[in-house]
Order: C-alpha cells, then sequence, then structure tokens
C-alpha cells in the first residue's frame, strides 16, 4: 500500500480516450466505503462527459471571463484543464443545518472517499487531479447550481479523470512524517 501511495501523482494531463462505464462506476464504489461519521454517507457524485462536461466548460468560460477580464491567455490555458479531460467528477458533501460539527465530519468523511477514489484510480490506471481553485469552481456558485446540487450540499472538489498522456516518473520529495510527528 505505500508503494501505491508513493505512486501516487495528480495528473493534469490526459488521452484523449474516454474512461469505460465500469471503470467509472468502481471509482465511485471505492469511494462508497470511505470512514463517515455515524455512517451519515454524506458524498454525493455529480459524473460529467460529452454534452454535460460541455455545458461545464461554458460554465467555467464565463466564470474566468468574468475573474480575468484583461487576460484571454489565462483563460484560454485554465479552460484547457476541462477541455482536455474526458471525465469530471464533481462531489458534494451533505450540509447538516445548524450543526456546524456535524458539517464538518461530513466534508472530512467526504476528503476520505476521494482520496478512496484516487487510489482506485491509481489501481485502474487511471490519473486524477483534484481542483478546488479557478475552473474547480469550488468557491464560485456556478457550478454548484448547473450541477443541480441542493443548498444542503457544499462542494468539496471537482475531479478531473483519464487515461495519462504522461506518467511522472520521480518520487515527490515529501517532508518525513519525523519531522512533523510529536511522540507524547
Amino acid at each position: 500500500m505505500l508503494k501505491v501511495l508513493k505512486k501516487r501523482r495528480a495528473i493534469r494531463k490526459f488521452q484523449n480516450k474516454p474512461v469505460e462505464l465500469e471503470k467509472i462506476e468502481q471509482l465511485l464504489e471505492a469511494a462508497t466505503y470511505a470512514p463517515n461519521d455515524r455512517m451519515r454517507e454524506p458524498w454525493h457524485f455529480y459524473v460529467m462527459q460529452g454534452d454535460s462536461l460541455k455545458g461545464y466548460e461554458k460554465v467555467a468560460l464565463q466564470f474566468l471571463q468574468k475573474r480575468f477580464p484583461t487576460k484571454p491567455h489565462l483563460v484560454q490555458s485554465s479552460l484547457e484543464a476541462i477541455s482536455n479531460t474526458p471525465l469530471v467528477i464533481a462531489v458534494t458533501s451533505a450540509i447538516v443545518e445548524g450543526d456546524e460539527g456535524s458539517t464538518k465530519e461530513n466534508a472530512y468523511a467526504v476528503s476520505a472517499a476521494i482520496m478512496s477514489m484516487w487510489l482506485m484510480a491509481e489501481d485502474l490506471g487511471l490519473g486524477m487531479v483534484w481542483r478546488t481553485r479557478g475552473v474547480g469552481l469550488v468557491h464560485d456558485r456556478a457550478l454548484h447550481e448547473y450541477i443541480g446540487a441542493t443548498d444542503q450540499e457544499q462542494l468539496i472538489g471537482t475531479f478531473c479523470i483519464g487515461y495519462p498522456a504522461e506518467v511522472p516518473t520521480t518520487e515527490k520529495k515529501r517532508t518525513s512524517y519525523t519531522k512533523k510527528t510529536t511522540w507524547l
């Protein structure tokens, strides 16, 4: 397992090849086995391919043009993150009205579900990147509205998924746990 964890990378460039339905279903199933407080299973997955992905591109384009009106090159390069991706899954977490603690616990559980999905992607030969800022649209209502998420859901991440066009071969340098651990 440690070998798989060390191999996992954020992949941003994908082959022009669709992801098979069976593999998408395996990603989603893996996510549902994540630990979650009181078995609330607070996640919801919005799968975008084909026409729905083209719609997401339009939403992202409007957002980027509004955010960077004088930088068309930045708009275009940011938009490529979506237009060159065969599959996008937006993931939300349930908001528990009047219970901030449970709402936070739900977001933590969804993060664990995302990691489970990411490890499954690695096992299936797929690449994935977690986007929140910019075209991830996590901090903007536009994608929330486009996917039809309710007001009881918060967007946790937008995931670009596909077959890697290139796979990094070098191991990423990580700070040793010994520098991040206090033994009590």
